[in-house]
């Protein structure tokens, strides 16, 4: 990889961490205002939206872990693709 081979896939990265950590933070500040909107009310249906949009949240850090950690077993199937086409040709 050349320098700007690694530049690319650096920028891809920080983009992933990014929107993951905007997603949590935009999550924990509106799911903190729909608690005290629902605590002020004297009811706790604050828990719906709460545990619905975190299965998203979890969803989306298991999304970035992957992409995050599976880049090198990414390189290593498609090398893998590239020398059984090779032997092939």
């Amino acid at each position: 990889m050349n320098d700007t081979d690694l530049q690319t896939l650096a920028r891809k990265r920080v983009a992933l961490k990014m929107g993951f950590a905007i997603h949590l933070l935009v999550y924990t500040l509106v799911n903190a205002g729909l608690l005290v909107l629902s605590l002020s009310q004297g009811r706790s249906w604050h828990w719906g939206p709460l545990l619905g949009w975190g299965l998203g949240l979890a969803i989306h850090g298991l999304v970035t872990l992957a992409n995050l950690r599976g880049q090198g077993l990414r390189d290593s199937m498609v090398q893998a693709e590239l020398q059984r086409l090779r032997a092939r040709h």
